[in-house]
């Protein structure tokens, strides 16, 4: 059963945030470590995406709450597995295998519960997070011309990520948390990139933008209308929105992309806005509620969580739309008359 026969059907789920679970295990450097690099020459202290080649069984335990929780769409934990990231950790050279494993990982959780239940099959997003480095603001206030990084080598750092993750048996890419739409064009152009030389059946794309504050604007200065016009042309699957706000703050911004949206509408905000201590005190029943009222006023096709919230947080979003009428696909005029 496709993706796009469900999305027709339901709301569907996708999961919540892997870092806040991660943390739960309160890992060490050696768990980060762990045999393989037990030398390694650098710390790796919060290199999430090492532990599916060093703690696979954290991992693959956290993907099974999330499923047993109700999501339908689990994100492979592969935010940062990318060569440019993981150049501070030395680790460049492994992004390929980070994606391939991070993508069995889910891959096989994923397959368990779609056998157990194949009436509600479960799928599997690549994630694919904006990178460390960007290519439309300057590091350094001194010369605003500067750039970190070029685009070439962005395309070239996101092709390697596509490769892994489609060698891994993703069923969908998801270019998540996007707060530099140049960045994302350039892992748009990848996975094109990608498709066209292996001439592979290509895989739906889900994109996720990131409304950094009030202003409504990404960190790069669009606006949402903006941001949207300027990725569309991949043809996406859905569009949507999420972290930097929680669900109350960002309403406004899901109600405007549902009404210009041509294409299917994700949002995983994050539970609340961050206390004085950087930690997410929002309730699972809290989160739920204002997803709820966007799913009853037609917004939404895709719900979950992103930074704070945990398989509850899943559960109880799940609970509060599994009755709700997923919202309809506009139909789009094809030219101007």
């Amino acid at each position: 059963m496709s993706i796009q026969q469900e999305l027709q059907k339901r709301i569907l789920i996708i999961d919540g945030a892997m870092g806040t679970m991660i943390q739960r295990h309160k890992p060490t450097e050696a768990t980060y470590r762990g045999e393989r690099f037990k030398n390694w020459p650098v710390d790796l202290k919060n290199n999430s995406d090492i532990l599916n080649l060093t703690q696979p069984s954290i991992i693959e335990g956290i993907h099974r709450e999330y499923l047993e929780a109700g999501a339908d769409i689990i994100e492979t934990n592969t935010f940062a597995a990318t060569s440019i990231p993981q150049a501070d950790f030395e680790l460049g050279a492994f992004a390929y295998e980070m994606n391939v494993e991070g993508a069995k990982l889910a891959r096989k959780a994923a397959d368990e519960y779609t056998k157990k239940n194949p009436a509600k099959p479960r799928f599997v997003a690549g994630a694919m997070g904006p990178l460390n480095k960007t290519l439309s603001l300057s590091p350094d206030v001194n010369n605003p011309g500067f750039r970190a990084v070029t685009f070439d080598e962005v395309v070239a750092a996101y092709y390697d990520q596509v490769r892994g993750l489609v060698d891994g048996g993703v069923d969908l890419l998801l270019i998540e948390t996007i707060f530099d739409t140049l960045n994302a064009k350039g892992a748009i152009f990848a996975i094109k990139k990608y498709f066209r030389d292996t001439k592979k059946q290509p895989l739906p794309i889900m994109i996720s933008g990131t409304i950094t504050d009030a202003s409504g604007r990404t960190l790069s200065g669009q606006t949402l209308e903006a941001f949207y016009t300027s990725v569309m042309h991949a043809r996406p699957l859905s569009i949507g929105l999420n972290c930097a706000l929680g669900a109350k703050e960002m309403r406004p911004h899901i109600e405007e992309l549902s009404q210009i949206a041509g294409c299917y509408v994700s949002a995983y905000p994050n539970a609340g806005l961050p206390n004085a201590m950087g930690e997410y005190d929002e309730q699972p029943e809290d989160t739920a509620h204002f997803i709820e009222e966007w799913a009853k006023e037609g917004f939404v096709n895709i719900v979950g969580g992103c930074c704070g919230t945990t398989p509850d947080h899943i559960r109880h979003i799940a609970e509060h739309v599994k009755k709700i009428k997923p919202r309809p696909l506009p139909v789009v005029e094809k030219e101007l008359v």
